[in-house]
């Protein structure tokens, strides 16, 4: 069942989630309208309460907080589910940005969706667009991909199947793990394509340097502070879609091959790869078979 919104008005006239996008770092970037629709909710549902409640202090706002993060969310899905069948109104917020990207909240907005209960975007600050639009790069495609594996293996196997793309590839990444996934991008992508570092966005800190990502590593190993903050960073896209040899395809497709049905990761192998995508499904068959 579809459900229709008037997004043209602040409230819809029913109980609503809204899932309003919050500052990264300076809270001066807060838009007038979430700032509206967090005092008219009942309640604001916050990754962590401590820091949602800096920002409701800053701006004199009361309503009530409770914790959905991680760990309890599903349970959480099912207390926004009461309320709202209460009649409550609803904002979730994340730490910093916009909720459900790399962040808690998905689920509970699936969640929220199937109990038949509107849903409502109050859209403003994205890490994502934030670094893209001071990266100067003039590229019609970007993917997301957030966050790389903790593991090394893992990490590795997930750029070498990006490695072949077109698009400028966005990663999410945390302080303790910037030197080793750089390093390992290094290593899967070539030391002379270039990369964005961008971290501690809109805050006091906020550092955006761009250097070839063979460079990376040493920039940010000279000085501690480098290290320290949540990244963002963008590597520049292959410079051009080549066919990928009949090894890098299958290791791609045992990949995939895990997670998706055959054909569509046949598909998915044929397009990354540059590859035909009749002989990528006769060699994701016989991998098929021998499993």
């Amino acid at each position: 069942m579809t459900q229709a919104q008037d997004h043209g008005k602040q409230t819809s006239g029913l109980p609503t989630l809204y899932v309003v996008a919050t500052p990264l770092g300076n809270l001066a970037d807060i838009t007038l309208r979430a700032l509206e629709v967090l005092k008219q909710v009942e309640v604001v549902v916050a990754e962590d309460t401590r820091v949602t409640r800096k920002l409701l202090d800053r701006y004199d706002i009361v309503t009530p907080l409770f914790a959905l993060h991680a760990h309890n969310e599903k349970h959480a899905a099912k207390k926004l589910i009461r309320l709202l069948e209460e009649g409550k109104s609803i904002a979730l917020v994340s730490d910093a940005g916009t909720p459900a990207i790399s962040d808690p909240g998905a689920l509970a907005v699936a969640a929220v969706r199937a109990a038949g209960h509107p849903v409502m975007p109050v859209p403003g600050a994205s890490a994502v667009t934030c670094v893209l639009s001071v990266a100067g790069l003039a590229v019609p495609h970007w993917l997301f991909y957030g966050f790389l594996p903790a593991s090394t293996a893992a990490r590795k196997r997930e750029l070498a199947a990006l490695e072949v793309l077109p698009y400028a590839l966005v990663f999410y990444e945390a302080p303790h793990r910037v030197l080793a996934s750089v390093a390992d991008m290094a290593q899967a992508f070539g030391a002379d394509r270039a990369i964005t570092i961008a971290r501690e966005l809109t805050k006091l800190f906020e550092t955006i340097h761009r250097c070839p990502l063979g460079a990376a590593y040493e920039w940010l190993a000279a000085d501690p502070h480098r290290t320290q903050g949540e990244f963002v960073l963008i590597v520049d896209g292959a410079e051009e879609l080549r066919p990928a040899g009949d090894a890098e395809v299958e290791r791609m497709l045992e990949i995939l091959l895990r997670e998706l049905p055959l054909r569509q990761a046949a598909k998915l192998a044929a397009q990354i790869s540059g590859a035909r995508r009749n002989n990528v499904y006769a060699q994701a068959l016989r991998l098929k078979e021998k499993s």
